[in-house]
Formats: structure tokens, sequence, C-alpha cells
């Protein structure tokens, strides 16, 4: 099972059909992601809540410019089935700059920009646009 792909997803679907917000099961993993797109400006906030049963939650607040979303490409490269791994001379550009990658480095999630100003590979989690 694919839990961040399950997350990129529920993001998508919540940008496409113009939702103020979405809620997803909490994790590290997703909390870092949805830090850096907050960080980059993608979506407008990312805020842990915990249930009444005690189980943790993540609401996704998104971004829209003029009723168009900020996130309009969120695509997931490594998958359980095959993982990607890049070092830091391999990073791809996307977009020609325009957007990001996030990748998953031994210093913690982060955009492809900082792995390479930090001479750090990773997992290419997914590209964003």
């Amino acid at each position: 099972m694919d839990t961040i792909g399950d997350f990129l997803t529920v993001i998508r679907n919540a940008s496409r059909a113009n939702k103020s917000a979405c809620s997803v099961s909490h994790s590290k993993l997703r909390k870092a992601i949805a830090d850096v797109l907050v960080r980059e400006g993608y979506i407008a906030g990312a805020k842990e809540v915990t249930l009444d049963n005690g189980l943790k939650s993540l609401i996704v607040r998104l971004k829209y410019v003029k009723g168009v979303p900020a996130l309009s490409v969120l695509k997931r490269c490594s998958t359980p089935g095959s993982r990607w791994y890049v070092d830091c001379q391999h990073i791809p550009s996307v977009l020609s700059g325009l957007g990001i990658c996030i990748l998953s480095t031994s210093k913690g999630v982060m955009t492809g920009q900082q792995a390479k100003a930090q001479s750090l590979g990773g997992e290419l989690i997914c590209k964003v646009w």
C-alpha cells in the first residue's frame, strides 16, 4: 500500500474539486512533505489535529490564486514497487526550474535545490508544479 501516493492523491483531488481543505491520517513523512509544500507556496497550511479517538490527523489547507489552484500537478515518482534514488548530480530539474522535486534525504525531507546545495542525494518522492 502506497500511503504517500494516497496522501498526494487526496491533495490533488481536493485541489481539483476546489475544496478549501482536506484531511488525511498523520505520519511524520506526510507532515514533512506538507511542510515543504507550505514553504514553497503550493499549499496554504498544514496542521496536526488529535481526534476524539486519540488518533492524529493532518488538515491540509489548499491555496488558490484568483480561483486557480496553486498546485496544478503533483506526480509521484518513487513507488513501493519501484524506488527511485538520485545522487546530488542527477537531481532532476522540474519545468526548467518552475517546479520543485521533493526528496527524502539523510538530513530530512527537502526540495531538490536544497539537496543540491547541501550535496545530498536521496529518494525522489514527487515532482510538483
